[in-house]
């Protein structure tokens, strides 16, 4: 009989899932979609072979789980984040800021990646988690117009612009100084963009 991770069951399929996402998202950076196999994910995670499938059916449920995860963990840090900042000026700066910092650690923005790859049902999942970043924006966003802060002629354009200035290779990529000057050019890049004077 396998070894119980944990206290119980219920504990141990927690713990088996977090293991196998962790394993996911390692490989995932170190060789890409197309090479991970699931018997690497499942040694890599320290599980059976055969366990893998008792929580996951196949590579692209895998995957929907890792994005979901990681979509929550960036919305839960982001709001943190936009929690104390204040007015709509600091929290759009903390969303930009957050952003590219969540962007180097995290796995966001794999969508267009794996477009080729992923079956129709499976893009359409991917989409919903993109939406609930994009919600997240056009929220810090639509508050700002509502204060006068901002001025912004189409929400949703304007928040599919935002997303895309902050997914660059050149801002969210690089080290040190570099970086930081990447970073504080797109943050004032943005800003003028929503009509904020003196940024």
């Amino acid at each position: 009989m396998p070894k119980i991770i944990g206290e119980n069951l219920a504990a141990h399929r927690v713990e088996t899932r977090r293991r196998v996402l962790v394993a996911f998202g390692d490989l995932l950076t170190e060789r890409g979609y197309d090479a991970v196999r699931l018997a690497d994910v499942a040694t890599r995670a320290g599980i059976g072979r055969t366990a893998i499938y008792n929580h996951f059916a196949d590579k692209e449920a895998i995957l929907l789980a890792f994005a979901m995860d990681e979509t929550q963990q960036y919305v839960d840090a982001i709001r943190g984040a936009l929690g104390e900042a204040e007015g709509p000026v600091q929290k759009l700066r903390t969303y930009v800021r957050m952003h590219v910092a969540l962007s180097r650690e995290m796995h966001m923005g794999l969508g267009p990646q794996l477009y080729s790859v992923l079956s129709r049902d499976a893009l359409l999942h991917m989409r919903e988690h993109v939406i609930v970043v994009e919600d997240l924006l056009r929220r810090v966003l639509s508050d700002g117009m509502d204060e006068g802060a901002f001025v912004v002629d189409d929400l949703r354009a304007t928040t599919a612009l935002v997303l895309a200035c902050l997914q660059g290779r050149q801002v969210t990529h690089g080290e040190g100084p570099e970086r930081d000057s990447a970073v504080a050019v797109t943050e004032r890049f943005v800003l003028r963009a929503v009509g904020v004077r003196g940024a």
